[in-house]
């Protein structure tokens, strides 16, 4: 099954940040696999993706952490949520790990 993602304004803005960034174009490779791996499978083991409990969404949803980049200094990190509706992905926020 796959996955329609949908982005919140942060997160398409960090998506813009990382576009904008010569810098961080290996960075931004890692995020889109990340992001072809939540539309294809959002437990696809290279994400390591789990739940993040401190966090809830707009409405009570379930908020997941997944892994653009690992063993890295700040690695990036896709925060999500199911939904609305069925097989869409609403994308939160892309950051460096806290």
């Amino acid at each position: 099954m796959s996955f329609d993602l949908k982005f919140t304004q942060e997160a398409d803005t960090n998506l813009r940040t990382l576009e904008n960034d010569k810098g961080l174009e290996k960075r931004l490779k890692a995020v889109r696999k990340a992001l072809g791996y939540l539309e294809a499978n959002p437990r696809h083991p290279g994400l390591n993706t789990h739940k993040y409990s401190s966090l809830a969404g707009a409405n009570g949803e379930e908020i997941f952490e997944a892994y653009a980049e690992n063993k890295t200094a700040a690695a990036y990190r896709i925060f999500w949520h199911y939904g609305p509706g069925k097989n869409v992905i609403t994308i939160i926020a892309i950051t460096p790990h806290p």
